[in-house]
């Protein structure tokens, strides 16, 4: 399976899929039009490791409720992802076994190696 989880507004996000290889077909989710489901969540936290790793701990809601000054548990961060898109680090892109979470440089890299590895 090849899915992205994203912003369609987001020109990060924009940009990032346009590097991956606009021949291999990917689904995409557009995280703020279809919410992500309690089920798609927990299988990125399979891959993933945690709910943490799925945070975005940039967002904006993040700092205007105080989240930052809290000690949160997983399942805080499962709960705030599943409440509001904004949560969840983007991109998510799944290629198979492989998960690659937020669009620090090294994971971009990395995403986009085996993305063209695999086409």
């Amino acid at each position: 399976m090849r899915k992205i989880y994203h912003l369609s507004t987001c020109d990060t996000c924009k940009r990032i899929i346009k590097q991956l290889n606009p021949n291999v077909a990917y689904e995409k989710q557009d995280i703020k039009n279809e919410e992500i489901s309690v089920k798609q969540l927990e299988a990125m936290k399979e891959m993933a490791g945690s709910y943490e790793a799925l945070f975005s701990k940039r967002a904006k809601l993040y700092k205007e409720r105080g989240l930052k000054d809290e000690v949160l548990s997983e399942d805080d961060f499962k709960r705030f992802i599943l409440e509001h898109y904004t949560f969840l680090k983007r991109p998510v892109l799944i290629m198979d076994d492989h998960i690659f979470v937020g669009n620090s440089r090294k994971t971009v890299e990395d995403a986009v190696d085996l993305s063209h590895r695999l086409s």
